[in-house]
C-alpha cells in the first residue's frame, strides 16, 4: 500500500513545474485507474454487488427503461439539495431551511449510490479502480453531511455549518472523479455510438452467402468497423456492429440463441432483428445494417439510411 501511495503522489507532482493543479490531478486519478493493487478490493467488492437478488430492477438501476445510465441523474439529489443547504447557511436565518436541505441530500445518498454501486460492477478494471476514489470522496461527503445534520438537530448550528462546507468539499472532490470516469474513462457512454460516423455510405461486400453457417457467429469488417453476421435462415441475415454499445465486448465471440446474441464481457443481450438491447447492463441498442445477397451471390450490408 505505501508504494500505491507513493506511485499515485509522485503521478501528480509537476515535472518541469509548468503543470497547473488540474493537470497533476488528472495524472494522480490516471495513476490510481493504473493501480492493479487495488483489484484485490474490486474483485470481491464486484462480487458482492452482482450477487445482489434485485432481479428485474437491475435493468431499471442501470438506466436501461431511459436508454442511458440513471445514476447521473439521481446525483443531482443529493449535490444540489448540499449545494443549496451551503448558500443558506450564508443566509441569517435560514438555519431551519439548511437543515432541511442536508437532510435531503443524506437520504438522497442512498438510492443514487445503489444505481452507481450497479453501474460500476459492470465496468473494466480501471474503471473500477477509479471509481473506488469517487465512492471513497462521496462517503466522507456523506458522513459529513450525516454528522452535520446530527449537529445541527441538536442546536449547534456553528457546527454543523462547518461539517457542512466540509462534506461539500469532499462532494466536490467525488464529483471531479466522476467527470474523469464519465468523460476520460467513457463510463456509462455509448461505444456504438461513433459507428454511423465511421461507415462510408453504399453497400459493403461482406463474404460468399454460403460462407455463412445457420446460426453462426461471424465477424467481417466494413472499413474500419467491425461487424456481427448471423445467419438465421436460409435467406436471412443480420448483421449488427459487433462491438457491444456497453464496453465495446466482441459480440461475435458471444453466444446466439432465441433470436439474440450476449455478450461475452458482461452479459448484454441484444436482438439481432433490429438491435435492441433486452437485458444486461448496455443502455443503447447495436447500430444495425441492412442486408442483401447480390445476383453473384455475395452478401453485402449497409447502414438504414446510407445511400
Amino acid at each position: 500500500m505505501g508504494s500505491f501511495i507513493a506511485r499515485i503522489t509522485a503521478a501528480a507532482r509537476s515535472d518541469g513545474g509548468d503543470d497547473g493543479l488540474g493537470v497533476r490531478a488528472l495524472k494522480a486519478f490516471d495513476a490510481v485507474g493504473g493501480a492493479v493493487e487495488l483489484d484485490a478490493v474490486t474483485g470481491p467488492l464486484r462480487r458482492v454487488v452482482q450477487g445482489l437478488p434485485l432481479g428485474p430492477l437491475r435493468g431499471v438501476l442501470q438506466g436501461r427503461p431511459l436508454g442511458h445510465p440513471l445514476h447521473p441523474a439521481l446525483v443531482h439529489l443529493p449535490l444540489g439539495a448540499w449545494l443549496s443547504a451551503a448558500v443558506l447557511d450564508c443566509v441569517p436565518g435560514s438555519e431551519r431551511a439548511a437543515r432541511v436541505l442536508v437532510a435531503t441530500g443524506v437520504v438522497a445518498v442512498a438510492p443514487t449510490a445503489l444505481t452507481g454501486w450497479v453501474d460500476w460492477a459492470e465496468q473494466h478494471e480501471q474503471q473500477m479502480r477509479t471509481g473506488l476514489l469517487h465512492v471513497a470522496s462521496i462517503a466522507a461527503a456523506a458522513g459529513l453531511y450525516g454528522a452535520s445534520w446530527a449537529a445541527r438537530a441538536q442546536g449547534r448550528d456553528g457546527l454543523g455549518r462547518a461539517l457542512g462546507f466540509a462534506g461539500l468539499a469532499a462532494a466536490g472532490s467525488g464529483a471531479a472523479v466522476g467527470g474523469h470516469l464519465a468523460f476520460r474513462q467513457a463510463t456509462g457512454a455509448n461505444k456504438a455510438e461513433p459507428v454511423p460516423r465511421l461507415v462510408e455510405p453504399g453497400w459493403h461486400t461482406l463474404g460468399r452467402a454460403e460462407e455463412f453457417g445457420v446460426g453462426e457467429a461471424a465477424r467481417r469488417m466494413i472499413g474500419e468497423v467491425p461487424v456481427l453476421v448471423v445467419r438465421e435462415a436460409e435467406s436471412l441475415f443480420h448483421v449488427l456492429a459487433d462491438r457491444c454499445s456497453h464496453a465495446s465486448g466482441p459480440l461475435s465471440q458471444g453466444k446466439v440463441a432465441d433470436g439474440c446474441v450476449t455478450c461475452p464481457w458482461h452479459g448484454s443481450v441484444f436482438r439481432l432483428s433490429d438491435g435492441w438491447n433486452v437485458d444486461g447492463p448496455a443502455t443503447a441498442p447495436q447500430p444495425r445494417f441492412a442486408t442483401r445477397t447480390d445476383a453473384g451471390g455475395d452478401l453485402q450490408a449497409r447502414l438504414p439510411d446510407a445511400g
